[in-house]
């Protein structure tokens, strides 16, 4: 009686395992395409994100030597940045990053988004590198190639996790 018992156990956990396996082989053979729309906001996130932030860089360094005080020195100090019109260019840039970033994230999950656009670092050294004249150095360009890679592995995974029953209710994709 042990001995058919064991062996039914022994069937059952070897189903059980197959199972499992086949499952797994699926989820890897099967993973979700990213959709155009997500590649295409990431990109416009790895463009303006940076653009943003040089434009920003660009106009202070036009604005000259800030200070804060007196008070009537403040008032002066942001005259002159809010006159300066790579300011309003990178305000700009970085509100159509903003727009792109919560539109992506509203349909892919954060945990996908946030490295995948991480690209923006090698677009801020290049554009730092050409339009504002500075020096990069070979290891600064190691490290960026090492997160560029990075982005490469979270590109293989499926961009969203959980997806949306008809009821409005999340429900794992693994369930």
């Amino acid at each position: 009686m042990l001995d058919i018992h064991i062996r039914l156990v022994s069937r059952m956990a070897g189903t059980r395992f197959l199972i499992l396996r086949r499952q797994l082989v699926q989820s890897s053979v099967s993973r979700k395409p990213v959709h155009l729309k997500t590649f295409l906001l990431i990109l416009v996130m790895v463009i303006a994100g940076p653009l943003g932030n040089v434009l920003l860089g660009k106009g202070m360094k036009q604005a000259g030597s800030l200070a804060i005080w007196p008070p009537t020195e403040a008032l002066h100090t942001a005259l002159r940045v809010f006159a300066t019109g790579s300011i309003w260019l990178g305000v700009g840039s970085l509100l159509v990053f903003f727009l792109a970033n919560v539109l992506v994230l509203s349909w892919a999950d954060y945990s996908y988004v946030q490295p995948a656009s991480s690209v923006g670092y090698g677009v801020s050294a290049l554009l730092g590198y050409f339009l504002l004249s500075e020096q990069v150095s070979p290891l600064r360009w190691l490290g960026i190639a090492i997160i560029c890679l990075g982005v490469l592995v979270v590109g293989q995974t499926n961009p969203r996790s959980l997806e949306r029953s008809p009821t409005g209710m999340e429900r794992s994709e693994r369930a």
